[in-house]
């Protein structure tokens, strides 16, 4: 199983980049891995909806169905796998989001995932986990671009 952290410095609060980070109407304005995400039913993202993403084709166009199993405004929301998609067995992941100042905050990334066939695995999660830690930084850097661009405190 690969469990990996990310972090990256917010040039906004903790309400702001909670809020765009789950506006899946502007989802794809930054999110650099997607190529489509939405709310299932057109709801808002909150405890209990269910999230689709799809992947870029570039690294593999897999679409994830996951649950908000939490969902605290500007403080954490996590998310489950309910699909099962080739590659992964398993995946969860949750943001959570410390303030470190006036419009500033820090974004943290955890996520775990077991890869699929268990037989190949070993060779699987090794270079899923470098994919995924790379997009995951190059993810973070764009929000905070987007964050920049927008103006949002």
């Amino acid at each position: 199983m690969v469990h990996a952290r990310v972090s990256e410095e917010m040039p906004a609060s903790c309400e702001a980049v909670f809020d765009l980070v789950h506006d899946y109407t502007r989802r794809l304005e930054w999110d650099t891995l997607l190529r489509e995400a939405f709310v299932e039913g057109g709801a808002p993202a909150g405890h209990g909806a269910i999230a689709v993403c799809s992947g870029r084709w570039l690294i593999g166009g897999l679409t994830l169905r996951t649950v908000y199993v939490s969902f605290e405004r500007g403080e954490v929301a996590a998310v489950k796998m309910i699909n099962a998609p080739p590659l992964f067995a398993s995946w969860a992941a949750s943001i959570r989001h410390e303030p470190l100042g006036e419009a500033r905050s820090l974004i943290t990334y955890t996520y775990n995932f077991r890869a699929k066939p268990r037989w190949l695995a070993w060779l699987l999660e090794p270079i899923l986990a470098i994919v995924f830690r790379w997009e995951t930084g190059r993810r973070l850097r764009a929000l905070q671009r987007e964050l920049l661009r927008s103006g949002r405190q």
